[in-house]
């Protein structure tokens, strides 16, 4: 089962399984910033003003990120 990951609880890990951004420049950022398939992503906490910004444990790195970053990243939420 595939979501993206601005849809995974908090403290819910899960497997990135690609990246499906619109935008091409994007796509580039969250691939230099580590995101990459296979590596184990965790939401640690999303912000007081509608859930934004989106904190996430990635490969032991914190990283923050807007909702349509997230959105873009598709994920499979681990049992």
């Amino acid at each position: 089962m595939s979501i993206s990951l601005d849809r995974l609880e908090k403290s819910r890990r899960a497997r990135v399984l690609g990246l499906s951004c619109a935008d091409a420049a994007l796509e580039a950022k969250l691939r230099e910033v580590g995101f990459a398939e296979d590596d184990e992503v965790e939401v640690m906490h999303f912000g007081p003003l509608g859930g934004k910004p989106i904190c996430v444990r990635l490969n032991q790195t914190l990283i923050a990120l807007r909702r349509n970053e997230a959105e873009g990243i598709d994920v499979e939420p681990l049992p």
